[in-house]
C-alpha cells in the first residue's frame, strides 16, 4: 500500500489511540460497553473520547475544513469503532447522517457553518421518518409553511437517532400541500434558536439492540426557522435525501464489517474451531467477513469514481453486507451454543446490535426494490457491454487515493447500469460457473416488468441473486487489479466458493482460509483480506 495514501494505517493509528479494549485504564473497553448496554445507559464518556481523538473531523469534507477526503478512510475507521461496540458506532455516526444532506445539497456557506458546528462537537440528527409512514417519504405530514422571515414547522418525527441529544437536526418537511416528489424540502433546525414552547422531544423507544443509543422523536408546534435554514431549493428535499442516503447506505458496510470481526473474534476466544465441524463454520465465517470487506471497500471507493452509478451500487452493498453478516452471526451463534445466548454477554450483544443495521437507511425490501426498478437499465447496460473503465479501475485499485468526490454526479437513476457487473470478465477461479449464472440471471431480469404497485416475489429473488453476483464481481476485480498484494488466489477462491454455494451451486469449501485466520488471530492482527504491513501492537488488538 502507498505510504502517502493508506486508509488502513490511518485506521490502525486511530484504534491504537483508543487504547487496549481489555485494559481498564482505557475509556473505550469491552467491559464498559457491556455494562452500559446492560444498564441501557448512553456511552457519554466513550463519545467524548472519540470527539477528543477527532472522529467528528472525519465526518466533514476537506473542502469545508474537515478530514473527509476519502470515504475509504471513513469506512476503515468506522469499521474499527464498530468492531469494539456497534452501539457506539451507530450513535456517534448519526452526526454524519444528520449533516450529509448539507454536504450534498447545501450552499457553501451552509456547509461551512455546519462543518464548524460538527468539529466543535455539536451533535446532529437526521429527522426523516414519521410514526405512521415509516420509509414512505412522500407520505410525511410534518409541514413547513412560509411565514414572514422564514418557515413555521408543525408535526412530528419519530424513531430518530439523536432526536433528543441532537442540537441541530436536518428535517424533511412538506412544503406543498399536494405533496409529491417536489412537495418536500429540507431544513436545518437548531434547537438553540427555537422558543422552548415550540418543540418537545419524545420519550426514547426501548430497543432490542443498540440499547444505549438515543432512539426517540421530536414534535414541533409553531417552531419558526429562518429562510436560510432551507437546504437547497424548495421542493428538492426528497431528491437530496435520496441522494444522500446513497452515501450512508454504502457506509453501512463498515458497521457490518466491524460487527462481523467482533463476532468472529468472540467465537475464536471461546475455542470454536477445535473440531472439524466447527472449523468449517469458522472458515466460512471468515470468508463472509472478507467478502463483506471487499464489497465495502469497492462501495466506499465507488462513491468517488462511480458516483453516477451509486443508486445501484449502494442498494447492492446495503442489502448484501448486513444480510450476509446477520446470517454469519447466526451460524456462529448456533455453533457456540449456550455461550451465544448468555443475557448481556458479548456475543449476544453483537447479535442484538447488528440486527438493526439492515433496517435503517433503507431496509432490505427498499434496497431490493431499488434494484428491481432498474432491471431494464441493468439489462441494457450488460447487453451493450457498457461500463466505465476508468471509474471501475479507480474503485478497485488499492494503491492510491480515489478521485475527489463530486456531489453533482449523484443521480437517482444509473443510466450506465453497473460497471462492476458489466465490465469484462477478469478471469480467475470459477469464471465459467459465474458467467453461466450471470447469463441466466440477466435473461430472467429481462423478463421482469417493474411495477410501482405490484412486485412479484420472483423479482425480489432475482435482485438478491444480483447482489450475490455483485459481491463476487467486487472480489474478482479487487484480485485482478491488485495481484501484487497477494501471493496467490486462495482467498478469492474461498470467497467465490462461499458465494457459489449461496447461489445453489456445488463448490469447494472455505477451509483454505483457516491457517490465515488462526495466524492473524494468534498474532493479534487485523482479520482482513489485505496483507498486514505493520507489526501489531497490544493496543491495536
Amino acid at each position: 500500500m502507498s505510504t502517502e495514501y493508506d486508509p488502513v494505517a490511518l485506521a490502525d493509528d486511530f484504534e491504537c489511540a483508543l487504547g487496549d479494549p481489555n485494559d481498564s485504564a482505557s475509556v473505550f473497553t469491552t467491559a464498559r460497553s457491556l455494562a452500559l448496554d446492560a444498564g441501557e445507559e448512553f456511552p457519554e464518556e466513550i463519545y467524548a473520547e472519540l470527539d477528543a481523538l477527532g472522529l467528528p473531523e472525519h465526518y466533514v469534507p476537506r473542502e469545508f475544513g474537515g478530514r473527509l477526503g476519502s470515504y475509504e478512510e471513513l469506512f476503515q475507521i468506522m469499521r474499527r469503532v464498530a468492531g469494539r461496540d456497534l452501539t457506539v458506532a451507530i450513535g456517534h455516526a448519526a452526526t454524519y447522517l444528520g449533516t450529509v444532506c448539507t454536504w450534498v445539497g447545501g450552499t457553501p456557506a451552509q456547509a461551512r457553518h455546519t462543518a464548524r458546528e460538527v468539529m466543535a462537537g455539536t451533535v446532529h440528527s437526521f429527522a426523516l421518518t414519521e410514526r405512521d409512514h415509516g420509509s414512505d417519504l412522500l407520505a410525511g405530514d410534518l409541514s413547513a409553511w412560509a411565514v414572514p422571515g422564514g418557515y413555521r414547522l408543525d408535526g412530528e418525527k419519530w424513531l430518530i437517532n439523536n432526536a433528543t441529544r441532537g442540537t441541530r437536526l436536518c428535517v424533511l418537511a412538506r412544503t406543498d400541500g399536494a405533496g409529491g416528489s417536489r412537495g418536500f424540502s429540507l431544513f436545518t433546525v437548531d434547537k438553540r434558536d427555537l422558543d422552548a414552547d415550540t418543540y418537545r422531544t419524545l420519550p426514547a423507544v426501548p430497543t432490542h439492540g443498540i440499547r444505549g443509543t438515543d432512539i426517540s422523536g421530536i414534535s414541533f408546534t409553531g417552531a419558526q426557522v429562518p429562510a436560510g435554514a432551507m437546504i437547497g431549493a424548495p421542493g428538492t428535499g426528497v431528491e437530496t435525501a435520496l441522494k444522500s442516503l446513497q452515501l450512508t447506505r454504502t457506509l453501512c458496510a463498515a458497521l457490518s464489517s466491524g460487527a462481523a470481526d467482533h463476532a468472529l473474534r468472540i467465537a475464536l476466544d471461546h475455542g470454536l474451531g477445535a473440531d472439524a465441524e466447527t472449523s468449517v463454520i469458522l472458515a466460512d465465517a471468515y470468508a463472509d467477513l472478507l467478502i463483506a470487506e471487499a464489497v465495502g471497500i469497492v462501495g466506499a471507493r465507488g462513491i468517488h469514481s462511480l458516483t453516477g452509478e451509486l443508486n445501484v451500487l449502494s442498494a447492492a452493498v446495503k442489502h448484501y453486507v448486513p444480510t450476509s453478516v446477520d446470517a454469519m452471526i447466526k451460524r456462529l451463534g448456533a455453533a457456540l451454543g449456550a455461550e451465544a445466548h448468555v443475557t448481556d454477554g458479548p456475543f449476544e450483544k453483537v447479535a442484538r446490535d447488528h440486527s438493526i443495521v439492515g433496517i435503517f437507511d433503507g431496509n432490505s425490501v427498499v434496497n431490493l426494490l431499488a434494484l428491481i426498478h432498474q432491471f431494464p437499465v441493468l439489462v441494457r447496460g450488460r447487453k451493450r457491454q457498457k461500463y466505465d473503465a476508468a471509474g471501475l479501475a479507480e474503485a478497485v485499485t488499492l494503491t492510491g487515493a480515489p478521485p475527489a468526490f463530486r456531489r453533482e454526479k449523484l443521480s437517482l437513476i444509473s443510466s450506465a447500469g453497473c460497471s462492476v457487473m458489466q465490465a469484462p470478465d477478469p478471469g480467475g477461479p470459477y469464471a465459467s460457473e459465474l458467467q453461466e449464472i450471470a447469463d441466466e440471471l440477466y435473461e430472467d431480469m429481462a423478463r421482469v416488468r417493474p411495477s410501482a404497485r405490484d412486485t412479484r416475489p420472483e423479482a425480489f429473488e432475482l435482485a438478491e441473486r444480483f447482489t450475490l453476483l455483485f459481491a463476487a464481481a467486487a472480489c474478482r476485480h479487487l484480485w485482478a487489479y491488485n495481484r501484487e498484494l497477494w501471493a496467490d488466489s486462495s482467498w478469492l477462491e474461498a470467497c467465490l466458493s462461499r458465494l457459489l454455494r449461496r447461489l445453489g451451486r456445488d463448490a469447494g469449501d472455505s477451509g483454505v482460509l483457516s491457517p490465515d485466520l488462526l495466524r492473524r488471530y494468534s498474532a493479534g492482527e487485523r482479520l482482513s483480506l489485505l496483507p498486514v504491513t505493520r507489526t501489531p501492537t497490544t493496543e491495536a488488538r
